[in-house]
């Protein structure tokens, strides 16, 4: 059994190195305040920010992160466990489009699912943090060419330690395990025109204490003693060592090579990528017997949102995601959704995207219902939802993959140039959220 891996970091350097390493993690960015985190920390301890030492800043702040991502991932299993209506089922390539092939209840269709709410173990969430400690400072990123240089200068033949700490949280389990690696980083003697040039590349900005292992910054390095794959940012050793004591080998997390041979060329027509988006475990295409690619090799899925009438209690608009010139059908209109991750239902992906494309958080809404399109070797599983009580979506562009998003009245939905398959869907769908109860 191969277990999901996820890293809280969009940390190239710690996402190659798992690479390199056989496992291929899904990049769930933590957003976490840093400033804020460590303030608070300090706070709780009753003392001052500049007190707090390198390794135990990076241990806050390692932890930090995966919780993080632990929280919005509880927050979508908890709202999937809430689901409530039907499951409507079509498999259209065998008894044609807008037939029904089955119905079950929403409670029934999720108990029976294979993602995370029904897991016993993992996905495995990764957080890192690294500084490095140099004359009893500890120095994070830069950000600032002159801070880059000053700090650079000051390192030139001098030796620091590179703090990194490692928390790994079993999200089935909800177990928690942490550990720092430590590694003593000595400078060679280099010039102040080799600096100002490694400065201009902008390498050493938004890296721990202003230099790298991994980049143009490794021939400015004299020598290391302790762990190298710590000061690129993850300790293999070290993240080996917490994988063992949660009860796993490190085997179990190796999926690369699973994940490579499942890949599927992308067709020479298709729109290209923006170079900014990565691959993630569960993307690729699927050369369906319909005619057609479909992106997700696990299927995709999207949320179906849609918003009450104050006044009469009956649903009245739907929020729709104005598609990105370089996606499938770029230009149209559709459901915010996506490819479904290794690891996910197909309610916990179109709840994970969503959130992700459209700032859609999983708390302020309720699951009323899916229709699952299916293929045979792909689906698309349009997930239904409404506002909870008491709360209110604030929709927002988070990512390149929308235009813009927009609340539509049910009545305006058909004049938008719709997905092809979404228009197709449209009329049923209308007529579904037309037949909810109204709620005031």
């Amino acid at each position: 059994m191969t277990i999901p891996v996820i890293l809280a970091s969009q940390s190239p350097s710690r996402r190659d190195l798992l690479l390199r390493a056989g496992i291929r993690p899904t990049i769930r960015v933590s957003q976490v305040d840093e400033s804020a985190a460590l303030k608070t920390a300090a706070s709780e301890r009753g003392v001052s920010l500049h007190f707090l030492p390198a390794r135990e800043r990076v241990t806050i702040l390692a932890g930090a992160k995966a919780g993080a991502v632990q929280e919005r991932l509880q927050a979508v299993i908890e709202t999937e466990s809430r689901a409530r209506g039907e499951q409507l089922l079509s498999r259209p390539l065998d008894e044609g489009y807008g037939s029904i092939h089955s119905r079950q209840p929403m409670q029934q269709a999720v108990a029976a699912g294979q993602g995370m709410l029904n897991a016993a173990a993992g996905p495995l969430i990764i957080g890192c943090d690294s500084l490095f400690e140099f004359q009893g400072e500890a120095l994070g990123k830069p950000h600032t060419p002159e801070r880059a240089l000053e700090r650079l200068k000051a390192m030139r033949g001098e030796t620091g330690t590179l703090w990194t700490s490692h928390c790994l949280i079993d999200l089935a389990s909800g177990r928690r395990v942490q550990a720092s690696s430590e590694a003593q980083v000595t400078f060679g003697d280099y010039t102040d025109a080799d600096m100002a040039a490694y400065v201009a590349t902008g390498e050493p900005l938004e890296v721990a204490g202003s230099f790298t292992l991994e980049g143009l910054g490794s021939a400015f390095i004299a020598s290391i003693q302790g762990d190298p794959s710590g000061v690129m940012g993850l300790s293999l050793p070290t993240m080996r060592s917490l994988v063992e004591s949660l009860g796993f080998k490190w085997s179990d997390l190796w999926n690369e090579r699973e994940d490579r041979e499942r890949q599927q060329a992308v067709h020479p027509e298709t729109a290209k990528v923006p170079d900014g988006n990565i691959h993630q475990p569960g993307d690729g295409w699927v050369d369906c017997a319909c005619g057609r690619l479909h992106w997700g090799l696990n299927g995709a899925a999207g949320v179906l949102l849609a918003r009450r009438d104050p006044q009469t209690g009956l649903v009245s608009q739907v929020l729709l995601q104005h598609r990105a010139a370089w996606s499938a059908e770029g230009g149209t209109w559709g459901v915010p959704g996506g490819a479904i991750a290794d690891g996910e239902s197909p309610v916990e992906g179109a709840l994970r995207e969503s959130h992700e494309e459209a700032n859609i958080h999983p708390e302020d809404i309720d699951v009323i219902g899916s229709y699952v399109e299916d293929h045979g070797p792909w689906a698309y599983t349009t997930v239904f939802a409404t506002e909870r009580e008491g709360h209110q979506v604030e929709p927002r562009v988070n990512d390149d993959e929308s235009l813009e998003l927009a609340w539509v009245s049910l009545d305006q939905v058909a004049d938008r140039e719709l997905l092809e398959a979404f228009g197709r869907d449209w009329p049923a769908f209308m007529e579904r959220l037309q037949a909810l109860p109204p709620v005031r």
